[in-house]
């Protein structure tokens, strides 16, 4: 699960970065809205803790313009400040949860895992483009009503794909999201996961963008 963490408290961030890691979850840290932004905008992430007191005002910028893309990324906010019209003021603008400042860390791992547990009750167990079948539960592939053998890293990034149907995702994403496959003795090499899921599945199903990326089109 990878994280944005938006905080200026360079102390408080790095304390809860590691409070993260040993909770086995990879979190990303800016100090600025300006720096989140530009992080929504190259990579994906599950779960955004974003503070509203930046010092460059743009949080509540972040919350509107997620919102309005209808973006269903979970946000919590951690602020200092406790009054009842701030709540309702960020609850309104799209928060998902809120913690006020100071906080128990472990209150705030348990607060993540409520919210990525809503976010994957809102998926699907099953992704479908055209004749690909993809069960979520059982782990397994179909493709033309017959059974595809896919392996672990084929599984995982033809779920990236069809959660990001028309979305071209970088190779950059693509090497991130192996992050955590060692252990297997598989090549890393992205082109070579992508030709076998080609070979595999159809040459058609995944376009490559020259010098950018790679597109599972939305229309089959």
């Amino acid at each position: 699960m990878r994280i944005l963490l938006v905080e200026d408290d360079n102390l408080l961030a790095q304390g809860i970065v590691t409070a993260l890691a040993r909770a086995s979850y990879q979190t990303e840290h800016c100090r600025t809205g300006k720096q989140a932004l530009q992080a929504l905008d190259n990579a994906e992430f599950d779960l955004m803790i974003l503070d509203l007191g930046l010092p460059d005002g743009f949080a509540g910028k972040i919350l509107q313009q997620l919102r309005a893309q209808q973006h269903q990324l979970p946000v919590l906010v951690l602020t200092a400040l406790d009054q009842i019209e701030t709540k309702l003021q960020l609850l309104n603008d799209g928060a998902d949860d809120y913690m006020v400042k100071p906080f128990d860390v472990r209150e705030l791992e348990a607060r993540i895992r409520v919210l990525l547990r809503r976010k994957a009750e809102r998926r699907h167990d099953v992704l479908q483009h055209g004749e690909l079948l993809l069960d979520l539960v059982k782990h397994s592939c179909e493709y033309a009503g017959k059974t595809v053998n896919l392996t672990r890293r084929e599984f995982l990034l033809l779920k990236d794909f069809l959660q990001h149907k028309d979305k071209i995702l970088s190779r950059q994403h693509l090497e991130e999201l192996s992050v955590g496959w060692d252990g297997d003795t598989e090549s890393n090499a992205i082109e070579v996961h992508i030709h076998n899921l080609r070979r595999k599945l159809h040459p058609d199903l995944i376009k490559t963008v020259r010098g950018i990326g790679y597109l599972l089109p939305g229309q089959v």
